[in-house]
């Protein structure tokens, strides 16, 4: 029934919304050239098997950088790389946002007010030089602790917005008849709360990604993450290191920065429509 619910709600977004439209033909064609990286002929770990600084053509489609590799593979690898680690970061944060909101909402009372608190706590924590410092501690932040330490952070707002819908359906009549008829809490969450949270879990995953993806890119500038990982932030970094701009190889900072643009763009259309569609006076567009 919920699948049947969501399928439904992206047929009519798909073909009432451009705003969702447009980002997924921009996302499919992204996340086919991640796949990509898969039948690479490179080691991402390998340099100098290619000539540096070579620019577009036939033989190397984006050119090749100072370090000898192929960007166009390289695009593959950090582009793969980056979405894995938005999403394990959303994944993430989700279930724990998830699991604390309807918690909150639900059981209400003393529970509600120690999960508020902890909420609260964590919105006012400053995520940036909690960072830096992590890093000082560790030397080196590798993506899959960065997405840890993000994912503990990303959380808060989203529980506290599905804590918001659970305390409305809390007081809605099919809740009452639910619990006179013996449903279990379990059951009651999972078959009559559940289709009514997923559309705020959905829009919040894509701003989470959004969110870690901007923390991730500019932590791997700065250079303060691992840097023999590629990804959309480290490549840049490596451009930026190198002056490419200042030495003419404009193709090594043009193709992150494109890749970056277009990732940036669409995800945020698509969260822009699904909050839209979550939001009752804007859902005529979507009938």
């Amino acid at each position: 029934m919920t699948r049947i619910a969501i399928l439904d709600t992206i047929k009519r977004l798909f073909k009432h919304d451009i705003r969702f439209r447009i980002p997924l033909l921009i996302l499919i064609p992204l996340i086919i050239f991640a796949i990509i990286s898969l039948f690479s002929p490179y080691d991402f770990r390998a340099s100098y098997y290619v000539p540096i600084n070579r620019p577009p053509s036939l033989n190397y489609l984006f050119g090749t950088n100072g370090r000898g590799q192929d960007l166009f593979w390289m695009m593959t690898f950090a582009l793969k790389n980056s979405l894995i680690f938005a999403l394990e970061v959303a994944i993430i944060s989700r279930l724990i946002a998830v699991i604390v909101g309807v918690i909150a909402g639900y059981k209400r009372g003393i529970i509600d007010q120690i999960l508020i608190f902890l909420c609260d706590s964590f919105i006012v924590l400053p995520i940036f030089p909690i960072l830096i410092f992590l890093k000082l501690l560790t030397r080196e932040m590798n993506l899959s602790n960065l997405a840890l330490v993000l994912a503990m952070f990303g959380w808060p707002w989203d529980a506290r917005l599905i804590r918001s819908q659970v305390l409305s359906l809390r007081e809605q009549k099919f809740t009452i008849t639910s619990i006179f008829s013996g449903e279990s809490t379990l059951e009651l969450i999972f078959h009559e709360y559940l289709p009514h949270i997923l559309p705020i879990v959905f829009a919040t995953t894509i701003n989470n990604m959004l969110w870690s993806l901007g923390f991730e890119i500019t932590l791997s500038v700065l250079g303060l993450t691992s840097l023999d990982i590629p990804t959309m932030g480290t490549i840049t970094y490596w451009a930026i290191q190198q002056q490419a701009m200042v030495t003419g190889i404009w193709w090594w900072i043009l193709f992150p920065i494109l890749f970056i643009i277009l990732l940036f763009t669409s995800l945020y259309l698509l969260f822009v429509s699904m909050t839209d569609f979550i939001n009752p006076r804007a859902r005529v567009l979507t009938r």
